[in-house]
């Protein structure tokens, strides 16, 4: 794929994964963006979120592996919530606590697994 594909590409999964977290805010209130958030924070926070789960969360899985075998993938959701508890640190997302973050990490996932199901079939994917 030429580089300007990639970019796009990129530029796609940030602006899901923004759009994803607006949405998130929106429909559960233990997670929110401070001062009312804006556009720009939603794409800072969806910036970071792809960063923190390209970078940082395949470490944690590995070093939860045990649990997680022991609990068939159910720490995942803790892992998850680990994650988003990074982002909110970095960011001006807002978690009002590690429950809040487990509830808003699986509110999250199934907003992005939802837009990324309409995008790959707008894009004729199968």
């Amino acid at each position: 794929m030429p580089y300007a594909g990639r970019m796009v590409n990129l530029l796609v999964k940030v602006g899901v994964n923004a759009l994803a977290l607006w949405l998130t805010t929106l429909l559960y209130s233990g997670v929110y963006f401070a001062r009312g958030g804006n556009p720009w924070d939603a794409l800072v926070a969806g910036l970071v979120l792809g960063l923190v789960n390209a970078l940082i969360r395949p470490v944690l899985l590995l070093l939860s592996l045990p649990v997680n075998v022991l609990t068939l993938g159910l720490f995942t959701l803790v892992v998850n919530g680990v994650v988003l508890m990074i982002v909110s640190g970095l960011t001006s997302l807002e978690v009002r606590g590690f429950g809040a973050a487990v509830v808003g990490a699986l509110i999250l996932a199934v907003i992005s697994w939802a837009l990324d199901l309409v995008l790959h079939r707008r894009e004729g994917h199968k």
